[in-house]
């Protein structure tokens, strides 16, 4: 059976329980039971040599744990006299033998179908009369991986999960990544490594901390193997999602007889609870969930944050609503030093962690951090409509603490967004594929390093700037009109000069009313002023004082201030308002913001760019950047379409006109038809 054939076959389960089962919940019979087949058909071999060896030894030894082990030929094996077969031979006991069956697994094989919360499903089938129905389809397939090997069964868990979600209108993109870009992942990953891995003894460690159903993992150790068939490569991960997890660890106890990269498999989340904290690997991949808030994990993030460079996220934290960064920050804070041998990593996420975030934001912060430590080798844009359940723009991130001399203090930039072919059956929003023959033209071209059209290299402080706030001095006239009077009444402070706030009613009343008395003799102090139209503020702030003085109001400063306010308006042919020292006030509504490359100094860029058109504009000194204390914030981003924009001049306007008479003419032949 192929592929389509399996998931076809499986999937029609869901013709039995429609009834039964709503939608969203077919995943909750299906994943599990071809989790159980597939591990019954492995078993299957072994499975009488298992129970003798179990027969004969249970009451002698303890621990029959080593000897079941090797009995079956895996880590894992079942005790239970039930298989598939026997199962359905005893129709009314069926549920209870089903669950005698699972409970005979070895405790690690245990713990991961637990995850799938079978029992509630048992007896669910077991009262609507289908888990007979269900389990004899379920046993006439074949899932033995010399059957279905490994990379149909990936595609086939895959498969379903994407079809699940469908269901669910939930995000695919969380669990699992297209093969074609995952082949593509695990190339660029191990890129110019060939004589690392070839080497005789070699032992590689490969963590993909969102590992899902495990694909990254496997074919990350298949590309290692091509390399050096004899390497002992190690896999770890971590998944938080049960069902992939389960997914996941169970097929791994199926591939490696010993159990060893199954047992390096941890369960949670990442972000709050990091499994291997005490390891780095060599190699690091995987595909995080975009735009998907990392709320749930905000409380433990923060503290680590806080902890600085002894937490994981001493760069920063990226907004609520998504994590990519976050996850970015974990993979790096798991590379091994330098000298160690250190590590690459490959990621892939959408385009805002490329440049979303102003200077000196959480993003900002954390690719500024990437950026000068030098980590960043590679961004490979790539093709649209390549994943499931999404159309938008991926990029491929290719870290390392390891870089070759050539490619150090620089980032390549490849844009491979034309290297796809059309699939002959879309999935989802799965449109496109990258080929082998796709893939292998951008491992070429990260290989070769040089610049061409889809090819550009730039120093890491290309994609740096510095922020710098840009003040225009304040100009106001003033004038004490009826209609600027008329204003004070809406000041905050006026206002409240007819508020008490004592809990007795009668003095409270009695300041009240004393407040309003003030307010009308503020008012009518104010309408007495000279109607003159002032552009300069000392001299309208002497004819106030002079009001003050021959009305006897004494005005307290922020009613003063209050005041100015409603009596002023904008005029840039008004004269410059400074403070008690002479320097010019800034004026909030003209402030601005200029980006100064870090290739030149702020003032040069200041002068050739700012002062000819503002001439009375200056660099607000006061405001500097946390780590160097130098003038502006420092921002990075990384604007890819800007560096691979190719203009294209509009048709000629004769071409348009051409083509617009012609559906004129093909309209009224039409009509013409019609009409007849």
């Amino acid at each position: 059976m192929n592929h389509n054939e399996i998931v076809n076959f499986i999937w029609g389960v869901a013709d039995l329980i429609r009834d039964t089962f709503k939608r969203g919940k077919y995943q909750d019979v299906i994943l599990p039971l071809t989790v159980l087949r597939r591990i019954d058909c492995v078993l299957a071999p072994t499975k009488e040599n298992v129970l003798k060896t179990n027969e004969k030894y249970r009451k002698d030894l303890e621990n029959l744990d080593p000897m079941l082990r090797k009995a079956s030929g895996y880590a894992f094996y079942n005790t239970s006299l039930y298989d598939f077969e026997k199962l359905l031979a005893d129709a009314p006991n069926l549920a209870s033998n089903l669950r005698n069956y699972i409970g005979g697994f070895s405790p690690n094989m245990r713990e991961v179908l637990e995850k799938f919360d079978f029992d509630n499903t048992i007896s669910k089938l077991d009262e609507a009369g289908l888990l007979f129905k269900v389990l004899e389809r379920f046993k006439n397939v074949d899932l033995h991986p010399d059957a279905v090997d490994n990379h149909a069964m990936g595609s086939v868990f895959e498969e379903l999960i994407r079809k699940f979600n469908e269901a669910l209108n939930e995000n695919p993109g969380e669990h699992f990544t297209p093969r074609d870009v995952v082949y593509l992942m695990a190339k660029l990953l191990i890129a110019g490594d060939a004589n690392i891995l070839s080497r005789e003894g070699a032992i590689v460690t490969v963590y993909d901390p969102c590992c899902g159903t495990g694909g990254m993992l496997t074919i990350t150790k298949e590309e290692i193997l091509g390399f050096n068939p004899h390497a002992d490569v190690h896999l770890f991960g971590q998944e938080v999602n049960p069902e992939t997890f389960a997914v996941c660890k169970s097929d791994l106890f199926m591939k490696e007889p010993t159990g060893r990269d199954a047992d390096n498999i941890a369960f949670g989340s990442t972000l709050s609870n990091d499994r291997h904290s005490d390891r780095r690997f060599d190699y690091l991949i995987t595909n995080p969930p975009y735009g998907k808030d990392w709320k749930r994990d905000e409380e433990e993030v923060r503290w680590e944050h806080e902890r600085g460079s002894a937490g994981r996220f001493e760069a920063g934290l990226p907004r609520i609503s998504d994590g990519q960064l976050l996850f970015l920050q974990h993979m790096l804070s798991h590379m091994k030093p330098v000298e160690e041998g250190g590590s690459r990593v490959c990621i892939i996420m959408n385009g805002s962690p490329l440049f979303t975030g102003d200077a000196g934001s959480g993003e900002s912060e954390i690719r500024r951090w990437v950026l000068e430590n030098d980590w960043l080798d590679a961004i490979i844009a790539l093709p649209e409509q390549l994943f499931y359940n999404t159309g938008i723009a991926t990029y491929i991130w290719v870290l390392t603490n390891r870089k070759e001399q050539r490619r150090r203090g620089k980032v390549l930039l490849i844009n491979a967004t034309s290297l796809w072919e059309p699939m002959e059956r879309s999935l989802g929003d799965k449109r496109r594929r990258i080929s082998d023959g796709q893939a292998h033209h951008i491992i070429r071209l990260y290989n070769a390093y040089r610049e061409r059209e889809d090819c550009r290299i730039f120093p890491y402080t290309h994609f740096g700037y510095r922020k710098i706030t840009v003040e225009r001095p304040l100009r106001l006239n003033f004038q004490s009109s009826p209609e600027r009077i008329a204003r004070l009444e809406d000041e905050k402070v006026f206002q409240n000069l007819a508020v008490s706030k004592k809990k007795d009613p009668k003095a409270r009343e009695k300041e009240e009313a004393e407040g309003r008395a003030r307010q009308e003799a503020i008012l009518a102090m104010l309408s007495d002023m000279p109607q003159d139209l002032f552009k300069e503020r000392e001299p309208f702030l002497e004819a106030l004082k002079e009001a003050e003085r021959k009305s006897g109001i004494k005005l307290a400063a922020p009613l003063r201030k209050a005041i100015l306010s409603a009596l002023s308006e904008r005029d840039e042919t008004a004269g410059i308002c400074r403070d008690g020292e002479g320097n010019p006030e800034p004026d909030p509504e003209l402030r601005d913001t200029e980006n100064v490359p870090l290739s030149e100094t702020v003032e040069d860029y200041f002068i050739r760019e700012v002062k000819p058109y503002m001439p009375d504009a200056w660099i607000n000194e006061g405001i500097r950047d946390h780590k160097d204390g130098e003038v502006g914030k420092v921002g990075y981003e990384i604007n890819f379409n800007r560096y691979f924009y190719k203009y294209e001049p509009p048709r000629p306007l004769e071409e348009i006109e051409a083509d617009i008479r012609e559906l004129e003419r093909e309209i009224t032949r039409k009509l013409r038809e019609i009409s007849r």
